[in-house]
């Protein structure tokens, strides 16, 4: 349920609405915007009165949030969420890329990876500590001893850093040198998971999932945010169809209706939607000129000997022709980079 405020509802008003709705047991999320103020309640609402609540000073009309996601629907929060990254936001005008490779692999690697994509014009430096991985045979990733290179690099660049936390029991740890909390496609419906890092006030990456719909990719941002963090940005990566020239398919229409549906900032990864470098820069410039907010892509120094997506990422080189070309369609559309 949402109670909107009159325009010119006074500071007083509204803290009495507050006041009335927690003293009952209510959650409240205030969403001040340039003319209005919409307050969302979250709790069982059979027992709210609402006649009373809509006979209060201040307030224009009570209205119900007829989505199963709440706090993420733009009904709580018409305006866009805007996620202050190191010096930059997120959900606002210009459209931030992360970059790096799929996996940390060694201090040089992510060195020279992140010096190379910060001169070409990246904001954050993506790299895998933990590596969720389809065979148990395959690298797993470095662990915490990824994370300590991880926040190395961060101090000699200045790049923040976003990467992936896979389980409940690793949120602290990858809190502790992450900037970023990435949950990855296949624990996009990992609710212990979702809950623990709601509990931090870590902004989350949070991937759709590979078979999942837009609706379940709200519902699991809605498990986050209702633990009381809201920094979430929503990834929408491709999802698997039966079409076989591309790792996935990449669901640009997801992109609008998303901005239609929620606050949220919304990012693309061109990279694991294609599966093959040389789409990703086409792609790019889908997603820029579809509205999002950003972009997610994997460049390592070396593919042919990384190890872990390797047919995936773009050279330094190619990553810096990208940008120019990203950065072109960005400027038409009326946004930077």
């Amino acid at each position: 349920m949402i109670i909107v405020m009159k325009m010119n509802a006074t500071s007083n008003e509204v803290d009495s609405v507050l006041a009335r709705l927690e003293s009952g047991g209510w959650k409240t999320h205030i969403s001040r915007g340039e003319e209005r103020t919409i307050i969302g309640v979250i709790g069982d609402e059979r027992k709210l009165d609402q006649g009373t609540l809509s006979g209060m000073d201040g307030v224009d009309r009570v209205m119900p949030v007829l989505r199963p996601f709440k706090l993420a629907s733009r009904d709580f929060q018409p305006e866009d969420s805007k996620i202050a990254l190191n010096g930059h936001v997120i959900g606002d005008n210009k459209v931030i890329v992360i970059a790096g490779p799929c996996a940390v692999e060694s201090m040089e690697q992510m060195m020279e990876t992140a010096i190379a994509v910060k001169e070409a014009g990246a904001h954050l430096l993506r790299g895998g500590a933990f590596k969720p991985r389809t065979s148990p045979y395959s690298f797993q990733g470095m662990g915490e001893d990824g994370l300590k290179i991880l926040a190395e690099v961060r101090q000699q660049t200045g790049l923040h850093v976003v990467t992936e936390v896979m389980s409940p029991d690793q949120v602290d740890l990858v809190a502790k040198y992450a900037d970023v909390l990435q949950i990855g496609t296949r624990n996009m419906q990992n609710y212990a998971l979702l809950n623990a890092v709601g509990q931090t006030r870590k902004p989350v990456l949070l991937k759709r999932g590979m078979m999942s719909t837009i609706e379940e990719l709200l519902m699991s941002a809605e498990y986050i945010m209702s633990n009381g963090n809201h920094k979430v940005i929503l990834c929408e990566r491709g999802i698997r169809t039966f079409e076989k020239y591309t790792r996935n398919t990449l669901d640009i229409n997801a992109v609008p209706v998303l901005k239609e549906l929620t606050h949220l900032p919304v990012v693309v990864d061109p990279s694991h939607a294609t599966g093959r470098w040389t789409l990703v820069k086409a792609t790019s410039r889908a997603a820029v000129a579809a509205g999002a907010d950003g972009l997610i892509i994997e460049v390592h120094p070396n593919p042919a000997e990384a190890v872990s997506d390797g047919e995936q990422s773009l050279k330094p080189k190619r990553f810096a022709e990208l940008m120019v070309e990203v950065r072109r369609v960005a400027e038409a559309v009326g946004r930077s980079i």
